[in-house]
């Protein structure tokens, strides 16, 4: 219907996200009535996306034509900003914002560098920032849900957490049963994801190579190996936050911090 209103490509853009961002304004009401904090989130971040996402999409047309070394300052601060997003969602942990960019270099960043050394990952703009900007966005949610998981597990364990530290157990010890559960749950999108792969979804990427002229067979093993770059990224993220986190909710006297909003 909006084809028959609007005429050029930007105007029906516009119109579709419009709509769009209306309809989730609406949800995103109807779920903070129902006591979902996230809800009021939603339309300040609905208006961030959108200029973000267009302002990514002025530069990228300026990047695409540059060397590709040009990417790496790009991807560079795309960790950054992932950093700073992960932070906000667990304000109480101390250091969050160091915590997660190291965690983001080591998964996203050392899977990205390793894969284009090996050729894996072409090293050109166009297949540098789409597949390093798909593996870091999923590596701060991996990384945020790990986070957040955490603290809330050692919020709801902070008696059986305080029991343990006064029977003589070690801070690594204690909190060892909440960082499993929250490296299994933070993963479950990712794994989820790989399992689905071709029979709940197809991929964006997939469908996007496939129409730009390349082989369905080899769009779909792309797909595969961006997929399994993102779950890699995701799990070693969280194997260097399982060492540096339990640092950061303890005293140096071994005791559990106070861990509020």
């Amino acid at each position: 219907m909006l084809k028959f209103l609007f005429h050029t490509q930007v105007s029906l853009g516009l119109a579709q996200a419009a709509v769009v961002a209306l309809v989730t304004i609406i949800v995103a009401q109807l779920a903070a009535r129902r006591g979902a904090l996230i809800g009021r989130e939603v339309p300040f971040a609905l208006l961030r996306g959108l200029l973000q996402i267009l302002a990514v999409g002025a530069l990228l047309a300026l990047l695409l034509r540059g060397p590709w070394w040009t990417s790496i300052p790009m991807l560079a601060a795309m960790i950054l900003a992932a950093g700073t997003i992960i932070r906000q969602r667990v304000p109480e942990l101390p250091g969050a914002y160091s915590i997660s960019l190291l965690c983001m270099c080591a998964g996203a960043g050392g899977v990205i560098a390793f894969m284009a050394i090996l050729g894996i990952v072409e090293p050109k703009v166009t297949m540098l920032i789409p597949v390093g900007s798909m593996v870091i966005a999923n590596n701060m949610n991996i990384q945020a849900l790990f986070l957040n998981r955490f603290l809330g597990e050692v919020r709801a364990h902070r008696g059986e957490i305080e029991s343990a530290l006064a029977l003589g157990a070690k801070p690594g010890s204690a909190v060892a049963p909440y960082l499993r559960a929250s490296f299994d749950a933070s993963l479950i999108p990712a794994a989820n994801n790989v399992r689905s792969l071709g029979i709940v979804w197809i991929p964006g990427i997939m469908a996007g190579m496939v129409l730009s002229g390349s082989s369905p067979v080899y769009a779909a093993l792309y797909q595969f190996v961006v997929l399994g770059m993102i779950f890699t990224a995701g799990a070693i993220s969280c194997i260097v936050a399982t060492q540096l986190v339990p640092r950061r909710i303890f005293t140096p006297h071994q005791q559990l911090r106070a861990l509020t909003r």
